[in-house]
């Protein structure tokens, strides 16, 4: 009985850790915080096929619209997306935005590290 409920506090607070981030981290581009993206998240951030990552915080601050605004608007999605835990990792999660044609293409990636979770990629399956 101790090790299901140990077992059941881990998860609960996996899932309250990875919640916060995601409300923190939502917040900070609706605010367009490059400050406190960068601090969520772990360099270097993987692009799409043929795009370099973004290598440090300066490098995300001169991409900002790149990353956030010009495949997709990540602000307005980010309100109302829900993240996607992946069924094999659950320390990776994404979340899709519709590019203009309104199609779900660019993916956010996520994963739990050693210092929390973190931003890690952005993909556009168009690409």
């Amino acid at each position: 009985m101790k090790t299901l409920v140990l077992l059941s506090v881990l998860l609960l607070t996996g899932t309250d850790a990875r919640d916060t981030f995601w409300q923190q981290f939502k917040t900070a581009v609706s605010n367009k915080n490059v400050e406190a993206i960068a601090s969520m998240s772990r360099f270097p951030i993987g692009m799409s096929y043929g795009i370099a990552s973004v290598k440090n915080k300066t490098d995300l601050r001169r991409r900002y619209r790149k990353v956030f605004t010009e495949q997709t608007n990540a602000a307005a999605c980010f309100k109302k997306a829900k993240i996607e835990v992946d069924q094999e990792n659950s320390k990776h999660f994404t979340v899709a935005c519709p590019d203009a044609a309104g199609n779900e293409v660019v993916i956010y990636h996520f994963n739990e590290t050693k210092s929390g979770w973190k931003f890690t990629g952005m993909d556009n399956l168009n690409e």
